[in-house]
C-alpha cells in the first residue's frame, strides 16, 4: 500500500474486513470518480503479476505535474524499471509495485 500511497499520493477511501471472507482496501483521490480496490481472500497469499505488461497508466499531459508524479515516486523509494514496451519509455516511466504489477506515467493525452 506505501507504493500506492507514498509514490502516487493516493489516499486510503475505505477499507472492509472479512466480508465473506476477504479483506480490502480502497485507494484513490478524494471527489474523484475512480478508486483502486485492493482485495485478499483471508489465507490466501494473492502472488506476483503474471507478466511485466500488467500495466495500470496514468496520463499526465502537463510536464510539470508528471515531472511532480515522477519525483514523488522517487522521494518514497521507488525507482523507473525499463518498461516490458518500449512505447512508455518514450514519453514515460515506469514502476513496479511490490507485488510486480506496474504502474506507468506517462507524460502524454490519453488517446481516445
Amino acid at each position: 500500500m506505501r507504493f500506492y500511497v507514498l509514490g502516487l499520493g493516493m489516499t486510503v477511501l475505505g477499507c472492509f474486513r472479512d466480508h465473506d471472507g476477504f479483506d480490502g482496501v480502497m485507494l484513490g483521490h478524494p471527489g474523484e470518480v475512480y478508486h483502486l480496490e485492493f482485495t485478499q481472500k483471508r489465507g490466501q497469499c494473492a502472488g506476483r503479476a503474471p507478466s511485466e505488461d500488467h500495466l495500470l497508466v496514468f496520463y499526465l499531459p502537463d510536464l510539470a505535474p508528471w515531472q511532480a508524479a515522477v519525483a514523488r515516486m522517487q522521494a518514497a523509494g521507488y525507482e523507473a524499471v525499463p518498461s516490458f514496451n518500449p512505447y512508455w519509455d518514450r514519453a514515460g516511466r515506469t514502476f513496479e509495485d511490490p507485488d510486480g504489477y506496474r504502474v506507468v506515467l506517462q507524460n502524454a493525452a490519453a488517446d481516445p
